[in-house]
């Protein structure tokens, strides 16, 4: 046989060991991960909740979901096993120390990019003489017809049709 017409069939070949190699990997570090779980540790599940691992056994993990709470997981559920720090963050929102950027504060939302600077005193008068636009409804005066109009015997809504 000729050589060229086996390279499409070498290349398939050589492309089905890397995957199932990567996957193999992936597996055996995800098992690995699992192993090294131990009780007191923070876990994500693979459906997204954050748990407590209270105690393990061969296949299966007891976990605290809130204080006094607990339930019994398979291993192969636990998508993630966090550190300390990390799931604190999660989970009891505590804070990490905010940036530093050569000694500025980042601030955490937008509103000090739209408030107007105290020491510019020609934006504060600016802000003064601006008009207020009123967006209430109009009075209830303006807004009734003449009698001669509502009197023609039509209810609301019909019209003039032939």
């Amino acid at each position: 046989m000729n050589p060229v017409t086996l390279l499409p069939f070498i290349v398939l070949i050589g492309a089905m060991f890397l995957m199932t190699r990567s996957a193999k990997k992936k597996q055996a570090a995800a098992a690995n991960m699992r192993n090294e779980m131990q009780p007191g540790t923070g876990v994500r599940t693979i459906g997204g909740m954050y748990a407590t691992v209270k105690e393990l056994h061969d296949d299966s993990v007891l976990l605290e979901i809130a204080p006094g709470v607990h339930a019994v997981y398979a291993k192969n559920s636990i998508g993630a096993v966090l550190d300390d720090a990390e799931y604190n963050r999660i989970v009891h929102g505590d804070e990490e120390e905010e940036l530093d950027v050569d000694g500025a504060v980042v601030p955490d939302d937008a509103s000090s990019l739209t408030e107007l600077d105290v020491a510019d005193d020609s934006a504060d008068a600016d802000a003064d003489d601006v008009a207020k636009i009123d967006l209430g409804k109009k009075a209830e005066a303006d807004d009734t017809e003449p009698a001669d109009k509502k009197s023609d015997g039509k209810s609301d809504g019909e019209a003039d049709a032939k």
